[in-house]
């Protein structure tokens, strides 16, 4: 993670222990992807960790991420995997 994506609107993808995917919103990336760890985070996450953050994309406002995110969150696996190889910033 870099810190450009500090107090930005990013739609990130954390990869979960059992292998599924968590895509939410953020404007504190590092922030967040610890609070998943800690088992603060989504409750989707609290049962799969250790999570780690495979994708991250910046917006230029929080509505543009709000919409990716559920863009994404519509998606099949594949194509999520498409969307986040096309888009690059990927950690995989």
């Amino acid at each position: 993670m870099d810190r450009t994506s500090e107090e930005a609107h990013v739609l990130y993808v954390l990869e979960c222990a059992d292998g599924s995917y968590y895509a939410g919103y953020t404007n504190r990336l590092e922030h967040r992807v610890k609070a998943h760890n800690d088992g603060r985070g989504a409750k989707y996450t609290r049962s799969r960790r250790p999570v780690r953050c495979i994708f991250h994309e910046t917006f230029g406002t929080k509505r543009e991420a709000m919409q990716a995110e559920y863009a994404f969150k519509q998606l099949r696996r594949e194509q999520k995997t498409a969307y986040m190889d096309q888009k690059g910033g990927c950690d995989r």
